[in-house]
């Protein structure tokens, strides 16, 4: 019979380059809603992969993610006084959905 070899998990090394991936985490009333059903939202470096938000959060927090997407929110033109424009910053959001058992205390 053929055996199944069963692939070790890694164990993700915490690097300086990590906690540069995720910036802060978004906290509002929609990522509220979405934490009941272990969900969080972080702001991301503009060059974050799906693959790396996944790697930071393993590291970090040493829970597997389930599924990660990203989402780019481009900055909005604003008047100051009707006189001077300008526009906000583009901003990479990451929503990440954790395992049920999974319980990121993001309030530390």
């Amino acid at each position: 019979m053929a055996e199944k070899k069963v692939k070790a998990e890694q164990k993700v090394i915490v690097t300086a380059g990590v906690y540069d991936i995720l910036r802060r985490p978004i906290i509002s009333e929609k990522t509220a809603k979405m934490s009941e059903s272990n969900g969080v939202v972080f702001e991301v470096a503009t060059s974050a992969t799906k693959a790396d938000v996944m790697r930071a959060i393993q590291a970090i927090y040493n829970v597997k993610p389930i599924k990660v997407n990203i989402v780019v929110v481009k900055g909005k033109e604003k008047s100051f006084r009707g006189r001077n424009s300008g526009t906000q910053r583009t901003v990479k959001k990451a929503y990440i959905t954790l395992p049920a058992d999974a319980n990121l205390d993001l309030a530390a």
